[in-house]
């Protein structure tokens, strides 16, 4: 009889750990259950059964409205999809290990500093299609954020203090009309830059002077850019410093002309959906 105590407390342990290592039943899960994905579910709160140590959680297109310190306890969770729900604000206390969040399309309206403060090892944060107003970064935090999309809100001017080590910024579609001097100036990274679908009525002169971009879309109306020098001001095209290599300059009603300069690294120009009155006078070199 003693000697079949420990070969049932073994059984019942397995027991155990086959229960806790279940999916949640209205989820599907890898094989190894640390990829769960609850997306369309219809669900109003964290479902119920799922490993501390999930890696991947999709959550998105559901009725959430507030995840706050729920998700703390996820020590291991690497990627994160809370798109298409309906929280007010980013949740509180998500997990450091965090590398990329993907939470577009709630009613986000302001991001605090307190909202990324401890994610040094975020990489991708996509904001876009919420109601952002405002966000506020600290300096020297989200040292490895690579891309961060806020397109899709209502900004009306370009956050500054952005984490400098950004690569692309998406700021396209909402209702800027103004760079601030220097806000661009800590991106030395940045290498992809979207402003398209915005309501920009002049650039400041410098404001693109320290970046290195490659790919940029402005989707500017061309009658603000009617000369050589705001040109060089707004594209930083025409120098030695800058290597973009490919503009798109979309939904323009003026076009007037671009400089002919032999220091110019542009190698695409995409002018799509234009009323042109005037073709641009651009010959390409190299």
């Amino acid at each position: 009889m003693y000697k079949r105590a420990p070969l049932s407390c073994l059984l019942l342990l397995l027991s155990l750990l086959d229960i806790n290592a279940a999916c949640p039943s209205v989820c599907s899960c890898s094989d190894s259950q640390r990829e769960v994905d609850c997306s369309w579910r219809g669900l109003r709160h964290l479902p119920s059964g799922l490993q501390f140590n999930v890696y991947s959680l999709n959550l998105s297109h559901n009725r959430l409205a507030d995840l706050d310190h729920h998700l703390s306890p996820y020590t291991h969770l690497r990627t994160l999809d809370i798109s298409n729900n309906r929280l007010a604000r980013l949740p509180a206390s998500l997990p450091r290990s965090l590398w990329d969040i993907r939470a577009s399309g709630n009613r986000i309206r302001f991001l605090e500093k307190n909202d990324t403060t401890y994610h040094w090892n975020l990489r991708t944060l996509d904001l876009s299609a919420n109601k952002l107003e405002r966000v506020v970064f600290i300096n020297n935090t989200l040292p490895n954020l690579k891309a961060l999309n806020l397109s899709h809100n209502r900004f009306w001017t370009v956050p500054t203090n952005m984490p400098q080590n950004l690569e692309m910024v998406d700021l396209s579609h909402n209702t800027l009309v103004q760079i601030l001097p220097e806000s661009l100036d800590r991106l030395a990274k940045l290498t992809r830059f979207h402003l398209h679908a915005n309501r920009f009525s002049t650039v400041s002169e410098g404001a693109f002077e320290n970046l290195t971009l490659n790919y940029m879309v402005t989707g500017w109306s061309l009658s603000i850019l009617n000369s050589p020098q705001h040109f060089k001001t707004a594209f930083q095209l025409l120098g030695t410093k800058q290597t973009t290599s490919q503009l798109h300059i979309k939904q323009n009603s003026v076009l007037r002309s671009l400089i002919n300069r032999r220091t110019v690294f542009l190698r695409h120009l995409y002018a799509n959906n234009h009323y042109l009155k005037v073709y641009p006078g651009l010959w390409l070199y190299g």
